[in-house]
């Protein structure tokens, strides 16, 4: 029988704890790794939807990408959607695990390289390296097999990832698009990265609107959404757990947790 320590264990060998941010909560946050896993469910996030669900299909372990508690917690009077999760989970001895910055920064079987598959790029590596051998570090830019021109490749992008909707920047003089950078979640910070690595566009989330003119028609902001550039998190998460694991079934949410909705 597999226990709940030997299911982190195997998801921190792949992107160890030592490797997340400072501000991060990455790791076990409700539960015991002496538990035994009746069943797994991955997730984007934990909210009470997720973790009824996971009381539905028998799964007393939710592995999710983001953490449920960034902050400390002074009171647990189910004020407010962090606390009801907690309680929620606690009351039912199901585990949350959350395995957010350090997935964000390893190449291999990370956030970023499961974008770049999405997209189609090829030869990718490390955009931001933050070790000498490249395998660690933030972002991801490749290249297509092809060059695309922006309108194609804007259908592609909101096709590969289901998208409503694609904020971005003028293109200027850029006619045709074949390098390609990919951050998952917030990744503005990376901009000068990109441009320094000669990428024709940058995908990633949470632009602000100041920062869109950074760009200078020097590459292609598109900001596709936190959520919908992080969503391919959970597939990824449940083929890792799935191939390495068969005394327990792994499952993926069902529930949409975007907080963001669109009228088109």
């Amino acid at each position: 029988m597999a226990s709940i320590g030997m299911v982190t264990n195997f998801l921190e060998g792949i992107a160890p704890l030592s490797l997340q941010e400072e501000y991060d909560n990455a790791g076990l946050i409700t539960g015991s790794p002496d538990w035994e896993v009746e069943g797994v469910l991955c997730s984007l996030d934990c909210t009470p939807e997720v973790v009824e669900e996971a009381i539905d299909c028998q799964c007393n372990l939710i592995v999710s990408h983001h953490p449920i508690v960034f902050r400390g917690l002074k009171k647990l009077t189910g004020d407010s959607y962090v606390v009801r999760t907690l309680v929620q989970a606690i009351q039912n001895n199901i585990a949350i695990y959350a395995i957010h910055t350090n997935l964000d920064s390893v190449l291999k079987n990370g956030v970023n390289e499961r974008i770049a598959r999405v997209v189609g790029l090829d030869n990718y590596s490390i955009l931001d390296p933050r070790d000498d051998d490249g395998v660690v570090g933030f972002g991801v830019v490749g290249e297509l097999e092809r060059p695309m021109n922006i309108s194609s490749f804007l259908h592609h992008i909101k096709n590969q990832f289901g998208l409503e909707v694609i904020r971005y920047t003028p293109v200027g003089d850029i006619k045709k698009v074949q390098r390609i950078a990919v951050c998952g979640g917030s990744g503005s910070f990376l901009l000068p990265k990109a441009i320094e690595a000669g990428a024709d566009v940058l995908i990633t989330s949470d632009f602000k609107y100041h920062q869109f003119f950074d760009a200078e028609n020097r590459i292609v902001i598109m900001d596709i959404g936190h959520y919908e550039s992080e969503k391919f998190t959970i597939q990824l998460l449940h083929e890792l757990i799935s191939n390495n694991f068969t005394n327990f079934a792994a499952q993926m949410t069902k529930v949409n947790t975007n907080p963001v909705r669109y009228f088109i």
